[in-house]
């Protein structure tokens, strides 16, 4: 079901209404005969009494020729219209993304036949609609007259940001040009009422048709096509290109691209990375070594060995004795990598984007929606025995249950080895708890956590576009409410951020869920508050954790004054002492040490045995300056620091009296580390020295998990400096070799290390 609102007001979110049914948002609410309106207007409304009239007409036809004559016959009937219903401008001063410069309707548009996408990029149906946008993409060009415009409405105050939407841009691969219409004044002007809505017009800025919802496609096809054909009969279609310049051309490679889950394999010591935006699955040692690399750079949909196997834009990942399971979310999938036979095959899923909300088929003939997070479990609370795989089907709404061995679910008889099923949630979109799990409802579910153990034997559930968390019990399926939202069910718009208990806390569009086995906690990644919370389900108490509430990338000197930019999702580890968080929008998996209070991010890295499917990106390596055999090598007292700790070097150089820098010379510092080049990873190992009288403060940071208990970290400068008459220049160098001695005890703030020396 779509999601509707009605108009947005100024510095309000957008209220819910009562839900369009699919059919009669489609075919409006009226049998009239197509007719001419009276008067010009920007509204929808204008529309459903002709395009009502056609859609009755097409559900009797019966060929493909009959459906494009009806099509035809409408467009040259509303083309005939003594006034065209025309479409706002784009109002000025709108932030562009995918353009060279902002498009106006009518003076960029003219002589083409426009799609406009009214789309809020944490709508699951607004995802489900962006592969038949590419499909169209990919049969008509702006060359051949046609053109998609997404038009960003925002639900949520965090989706407004342009900095977000680049990321969902990104995310989602969308080529063609967006706009933040953050204050939702098309929305209004045109009168849309839910995410998604499709506008089509015509040459003239005229429209055509809306298509409200998701699952349109043939329609889309057959409007858009018959009206290029329309124009193009006429001499209306013009072949100018439009200036497309994609954000994602101007963005540096990087290791990770919009990680989106992360697990921990507690017997091999081993983290499982969904690499979403690589559309690949990464296993790494927890000091960010690549063991394997699977799927990627492209999305794909492959089984096979590593070499050949692709997924498409990946998320939820659990392990168990060498077996990865993922959830492959665009491709509708769940798949399993074995690690042993380094095969990857698919266990649930035909590859089609499904619409059964029941469930019951075997696994791989089981159509699903878009499965955002899996977990693995047991069917049996007496005993524990892992058989069952829990999966967040964020595309209905509901979660489901994957047999991995033969066993029962509550109130339900035996089941075969490899059913696939819906365990709870009716289907409808909703923020609805209820004793009987089919009756409930739930909103986008995006993260799972299991606490299998008395007295909670229940699921935890991340209920994204209701701003919940909930519980869904393992003895009996009942659904209740933990964290967020509010009590009224159809309310999906009660989101914020506040500290609390119960309903009285807000968060919003959270993504993931942990359990803390060893403190009874679970923690939270509250994804559009840009902050990691924890709750005590006992006592139903939700704090903020980590994180300020910006969406940034600031490693700060405790929890608190650290950032993120929506984390997606998060994982306990080493025994309840670290949480893992998939920093999505900043590329990273950082690393919470919930004992010392620190956070470090994981560096990623290849080695020489890491297995890879497809290129690794990385940014090209900096050749490191030689220094003169002259320069001095100073070594430094030892000094003890522990993992997460950060260390300054402040540099105190002095330059002859009477010599200045030399303008333009390339004057620098770099970090070396030998036979510990472990150190230097996730670093920044170089920088300029612009002025010798405000020098740089070099920061260190100890890796989270050190590979040796002692190490030696050199820090380099090379000068260049001149007389002040720039008679004779030269180059000097100088070494700093600081020992470490790496210890678990907490070291609390070290003092900046003085770098002193005078050429």
């Amino acid at each position: 079901m779509c999601r509707c609102g009605t108009k947005a007001q100024e510095a309000l979110p957008l209220i819910p209404k009562e839900p369009i049914p699919r059919a009669a948002a489609a075919s409006g609410r009226s049998g009239e005969n197509m007719a001419a309106p009276g008067a010009r207007s920007c509204s929808l409304s204008g529309l459903l009494p002709a395009q009502t009239s056609l859609e009755y007409a097409l559900l009797d036809a019966v060929t493909q020729e009959e459906k494009n004559n009806l099509v035809y016959q409408y467009l040259q009937k509303v083309d005939g219209w003594e006034q065209d219903l025309l479409v706002p401008e784009f109002p000025e001063g709108l932030e562009w993304l995918n353009t060279e410069e902002p498009i106006s309707v009518y003076k960029n548009l003219c002589g083409k036949v426009i799609i406009l996408d009214f789309f809020t990029y944490c709508c699951i149906n607004c995802i489900h609609l962006l592969p038949d946008l590419q499909a169209l993409e990919d049969t008509y060009s702006d060359k051949d007259g046609l053109l998609i415009v997404g038009v960003h409405s925002a639900k949520f105050p965090n989706e407004k940001v342009l900095d977000n939407i680049k990321s969902a841009v990104l995310r989602y691969n969308i080529t063609h040009p967006v706009v933040n219409d953050a204050d939702a004044s098309l929305w209004q002007e045109l009168e849309v009422s839910c995410w998604p809505t499709l506008v089509i017009f015509g040459p003239r800025g005229n429209m055509l048709f809306s298509l409200i919802g998701e699952g349109h496609k043939d329609k889309l096809f057959l409007y858009t096509s018959i009206a290029l054909k329309y124009y193009k009969d006429r001499g209306q279609i013009r072949d100018n290109k439009i200036g497309i310049k994609l954000y994602k051309d101007s963005l540096p490679p990087s290791p990770l691209l919009f990680p989106g889950k992360v697990t921990v394999d507690h017997v091999s010591k081993r983290l499982v990375i969904a690499d979403t935006g690589h559309h690949r699955i990464l296993v790494i040692w927890k000091n960010g070594q690549i063991q394997y690399s699977i799927g990627g750079p492209n999305p794909g949909r492959k089984d096979g060995i590593f070499s050949e196997s692709s997924f498409n834009s990946p998320q939820g990942v659990a392990i168990m004795n060498n077996i990865i399971y993922v959830a492959d979310t665009e491709n509708h999938l769940i798949r399993k990598i074995d690690l042993e036979a380094e095969m990857v095959s698919t266990v649930a899923g035909i590859g089609i984007q499904g619409s059964d909300k029941e469930g019951g088929a075997k696994g791989e003939q089981q159509p699903i929606s878009s499965p955002w997070d899996v977990v693995i479990g047991t069917s049996d609370s007496e005993v524990q025995r892992d058989d069952i795989l829990w999966i967040a089907m964020a595309g209905t709404h509901q979660i489901w249950a994957l047999l991995l061995d033969c066993g029962r679910l509550p109130k339900k008889s035996e089941l075969k080895k490899g059913t696939c099923l819906r365990f709870a949630g009716s289907g409808n979109e909703e923020n609805r708890n209820n004793a009987y799990p089919h009756k409930a409802g739930f909103a986008q579910p995006s993260g799972l956590s299991l606490a299998s153990e008395d007295p909670w034997s229940c699921l935890f559930v991340a209920d994204s576009e209701s701003s919940t968390v909930r519980t869904v019990s393992l003895k009996d399926g009942a659904v209740k409410h933990l964290v967020g939202g509010e009590r009224d069910p159809m309310n999906l718009f009660a989101f914020g951020d506040i500290d609390g208990v119960g309903i009285n806390a807000k968060l919003q569009h959270p993504l993931g869920v942990t359990w803390d086995k060893k403190r009874n906690l679970l923690y939270v990644a509250d994804s559009y508050n840009h902050k990691i919370k924890v709750v005590d389900p006992k006592t139903k108490n939700c704090t903020t954790l980590a994180g300020t509430g910006d969406a940034s990338n600031v490693i700060g000197s405790s929890f608190t004054e650290s950032t993120f930019n929506e984390p997606g999702g998060l994982c306990i580890g080493e025994n309840g002492q670290l949480l893992y968080v998939a920093d999505t929008n900043n590329h990273q998996i950082k690393v919470m040490d919930l004992e010392t209070k620190t956070i470090s991010v994981l560096p990623v890295f290849m080695s020489e045995n890491t297995i890879v499917d497809g290129p690794f990106l990385v940014e090209k390596q900096k050749t490191v300056p030689i220094l003169p055999k002259s320069a001095p090598a100073i070594r430094l007292p030892p000094v003890a620091a522990s993992p997460g700790q950060t260390l300054q070097f402040k540099l105190r150089l002095d330059l002859p009296s009477g010599t200045k820098l030399t303008e333009g010379a390339p004057s620098c510092w770099f970090l070396t580390a030998k036979d510990n080049e472990w150190l230097l990873q996730g670093q920044i190992p170089s920088g300029e020295i612009e002025s010798i009288s405000s020098q740089p403060t070099i920061q260190l940071q100890i890796p989270a998990d050190c590979l040796s208990p002692e190490a030696v970290i050199s820090v380099s400068v090379l000068l260049y400096y001149c007389s002040a008459d720039s008679s004779a220049c030269m180059m000097k160098g100088i070494s700093f070799s600081q020992p470490l001695q790496i210890t678990h005890a907490q070291q609390g703030c070290a003092a900046p290390v003085e770098l002193k020396y005078v050429f």
